[in-house]
């Protein structure tokens, strides 16, 4: 634990991750002082609001909105540290942001705010994650399988340019976690795979590259510790556990968390899991002491910060009080309490933990310490608001779109061709079905566009879960005439869905076919394990990834016009071995 020095100054400096160069020290310096100076502004309450993080959102609402109000308070009033730019849900769907509706909102709150704000957002697959016109960038499991961490040190730059361009300063990215469990559903495809070795060498490619232009700096996150990758449970439903022996942590789940402050993570965020191994009491790891500060802090030498999941999921609200819960995670070691449901409940109890002497103002201070420090790091007491003008530049730049399209297509990987039947054979008889988990979604469509402009007599089918059985059924019999058949399945990784199978009638459709005499080729877009359902599948390939960029490397293997090199970054028991992968090249033309 870093304990307060009577120079604030250097807390300061030994809280930055860092050591800068000698030419900065100057510069450096001086924002220290900056920083220094708000830290002896702030009051007890100030101070531990510092370590609050709120939900925020994209757009820029009407003054008079209700939830803009609730905001603008915590920002105003309360003096939060920061915001995460989280998505608005509609209709089950995740609703992207409008890039400079973005931007100038960010600037508009950190007009507001009396602190400079860090601003967080979940940019996992650059700012596609949550922002519309930007490079739509596979998931992590797909950079995986295009084995080479060069491209994800690319990723890593990318994140940063657009990240720093929108107003966001702190990525919650990259995925330390390793993927070792097929049930897993809400990790999955969000991991670089299974190999603790391929995902750590990912992980610090991604840090080295979004490090590696001090224009663009951005604060990144390696999550989730001490590894959410062997679970079968969302912990946004419930709390998940992990059962795995002290070994076995140390030469799996940790060695990419390890690999994470070698290379410099500015922080690291908690799990909201039981780790018996390290806290026999079943805490979840994000209020453990056992694992936060002798682990994390003492065993691995981590000096950054520590950010908690959010707090609002039932991982930590199914256990305790709201503010008792943010009592023991700043007793566990968190610096930084991210989406309390009600932070001034947060504030008050922490305040009240302090008074009563159970926290101490030297912990509040250290961690606050902390966060000013990374304040500064990214230039905060420099200028805190973007450049709109700069926004086209730095977000619709072609070469992450290249970037994005190359992941996608050295990812595909060939599992299963009994049948020859990538690239698809020429001449019609050829059907494709979509299948997508709402009726109201445009996945597939890119998909199907592409492949109609050079197999323009491939038929093809949408359905979904809600498809009606009668439906579903006229369409198998139908689809039964097909010479071969292509099933591209959307099943996507979210919060609070605690499955990554097929939905509704989907499942019992996909069976019918593949015991139709046409053989079926089964595509992947997301959950690569689907393959375990219907192993009987004459193909089957997997993309890792529901993606823009996925859809148009499928059209184009189907095609011919790229070839198939993807190596499995994860093991599908008992079909598939770590590493397998079918390669076939390209058509000549």
């Amino acid at each position: 634990m870093l304990v307060l020095a009577p120079s604030i100054g250097s807390v300061l400096l030994a809280a930055s991750n860092q050591t800068p160069p000698q030419k900065n020290l100057q510069k450096k310096a001086a924002t220290d002082s900056a920083a220094a100076s708000a830290l002896r502004a702030l009051t007890l309450r100030d101070r531990i609001a510092q370590m609050i993080v709120v939900r925020g959102y994209g757009d820029y609402p009407a003054p008079d909105d209700e939830q803009y109000r609730r905001f603008g308070r915590w920002i105003r009033e309360d003096h939060v540290g920061g915001f995460i730019v989280a998505g608005r849900i509609r209709n089950g769907n995740v609703l992207d942001a409008n890039a400079f509706e973005m931007a100038a909102f960010i600037n508009h709150v950190q007009r507001m705010a009396h602190t400079p704000l860090l601003v967080a957002s979940d940019f996992e697959r650059g700012a596609a994650n949550r922002v519309g016109e930007t490079a739509s960038f596979p998931y992590m499991m797909a950079f995986g399988a295009a084995q080479d961490p060069a491209l994800t040190k690319e990723l890593g730059a990318v994140t940063a340019k657009e990240a720093r361009a929108l107003g966001v300063n702190w990525v919650f990215a990259p995925d330390a976690d390793v993927n070792n469990n097929p049930d897993n559903p809400i990790i999955n495809v969000r991991s670089f795979g299974e190999d603790p070795r391929l995902v750590a060498q990912n992980v610090a490619a991604f840090i080295d590259g979004a490090h590696s232009d001090i224009r663009h700096y951005v604060l990144v996150t390696a999550k989730h510790f001490p590894g959410h990758g062997d679970t079968a449970q969302d912990s946004h439903m419930q709390l998940a556990r992990v059962d795995a022996p002290r070994e076995r942590l140390e030469s799996l789940e940790f060695v990419p968390f390890r690999a994470a402050i070698e290379h410099g993570v500015d922080s690291i965020m908690t799990a909201h899991l039981a780790v018996p191994a390290i806290e026999p009491a079943g805490l979840p790891a994000t209020l453990s002491r056992n694992v936060l500060t002798n682990v994390l802090r003492d065993d691995m030498n981590f000096k950054g910060l520590v950010v908690t999941d959010a707090m609002e999921m039932q991982g930590i609200t199914s256990l305790f009080p709201e503010g008792e819960a943010a009592v023991r995670a700043v007793e566990a070691g968190a610096d930084v309490l991210l989406m309390p449901i009600n932070p001034d409940t947060v504030i008050k109890a922490i305040e009240a933990a302090v008074e009563s002497g159970r926290i101490s103002r030297k912990r509040i201070d250290a961690s606050v310490a902390k966060i000013l420090s990374a304040k500064q790091k990214v230039g905060l007491y420099r200028s805190r608001l973007v450049d709109l003008d700069e926004i086209p530049a730095e977000i619709k730049a072609k070469q992450a779109a290249d970037l994005a399209q190359r992941v996608a297509d050295r990812s595909l990987t060939l599992l299963k061709d009994e049948k020859h039947l990538f690239p698809m054979p020429p001449g019609s008889g050829s059907c494709l079905v979509i299948m997508t988990e709402r009726q109201f979604s445009s996945r597939g469509e890119l998909l199907v566009y592409s492949l109609l402009r050079s197999q323009a007599d491939v038929k093809t089918y949408f359905v979904n879960a809600g498809t009606p059985d009668s439906e579903l059924s006229a369409a198998a019999t139908d689809i039964a005439q097909c010479k071969q058949v292509y099933v591209a399945a959307f099943v996507t990784v979210a919060a609070n869905r605690g499955s990554v199978a097929l939905e509704g009638g989907l499942g019992t459709f996909l069976t019918d076919l593949v015991h139709a005499s046409a053989p079926v080729a089964l595509i992947s877009l997301g959950n690569p394990y689907l393959w375990r359902q219907f192993p009987d599948v004459a193909a089957y390939l997997a993309t890792f990834s529901t993606s823009d960029s996925s859809e148009i490397a499928t059209a184009r293997a189907l095609a011919g016009k790229v070839g198939i090199s993807g190596k499995a970054p994860i093991s599908i028991p008992p079909l598939a071995k770590l590493g397998d992968g079918i390669s076939v090249a390209m058509k000549q033309n």
